[in-house]
């Protein structure tokens, strides 16, 4: 397997991302009594993609520094590796589709090493806590099982992990067992809720708050994570 490194990209500026607006769709005409708390009202985007803000990758760079080159296996159109890039890291960007960014069909679950010279993996993972919309593959389990190959493949190098996840993920049960039991050396919670979209005045917050959750293979062990703030 190869991956394509993309360096020396213009760094982004410190805004938002621009979208183009997504369509609005018919109301479901069960939505008042039944729809999930988190839904929008717009077409989701195909497996589940939505460029991560050039603010939300900058959060975390506040608080982290990473040893190594950096594996983004998600990296869509390459918002969270034009960051980085930007910040002096070496990035290699993947992803599962062909965005014109880093090397598309690229399937992050079935790979079984990280790639040459990468210790890091930084991401955005595609998977939400429902399957409300048709077409979706979402669960807390799916971003589970992302994080347990995440931590795996991180633990062959000794390395480190950042995954963008909804602050209220962090309080399941099931993913309260795997942290306490992984390197888990921070929190990084965002106070300001992501804008995903950019509609002029029409632009809304999103619903819920989001964090970094953060994982290191030389955090000592049995030390408690750093809870930050940005």
């Amino acid at each position: 397997m190869s991956f394509l490194k993309k360096r020396d990209q213009p760094a982004l500026p410190l805004a938002d991302a621009v979208l183009a607006p997504p369509r609005l769709t018919a109301p479901h005409p069960k939505a008042k009594a039944s729809r999930a708390i988190h839904f929008s009202g717009y077409e989701r985007e195909g497996k589940d993609f939505y460029a991560t803000p050039p603010a939300v990758t900058e959060a975390l760079l506040q608080h982290v520094k990473f040893r190594a080159p950096v594996w983004e296996p998600c990296c869509g159109d390459g918002a969270m590796s034009k960051v980085l890039i930007a910040h002096g890291y070496d990035v290699t960007s993947s992803d599962i589709a062909d965005r014109g960014y880093g090397q598309g069909g690229i399937d992050f679950l079935a790979t079984h090493k990280m790639p040459a010279g990468c210790a890091a993996i930084v991401t955005n993972p595609p998977y939400g806590d429902t399957g409300t919309q048709k077409g979706q593959a979402r669960s807390p389990a799916a971003l589970l099982t992302f994080l347990r190959h995440a931590l795996h493949l991180t633990d062959s190098v000794q390395g480190q992990l950042a995954l963008l996840v909804r602050l209220q993920w962090i309080a399941g049960q099931r993913a309260a067992e795997i942290m306490s039991a992984a390197p888990f050396s921070a929190v990084i919670v965002l106070t300001h809720r992501i804008r995903w979209f950019n509609m002029d005045e029409r632009t809304n917050h999103a619903q819920h708050h989001h964090a970094w959750v953060v994982f290191d293979h030389a955090h000592p062990k049995g030390a408690p994570p750093a809870m930050l703030y940005a």
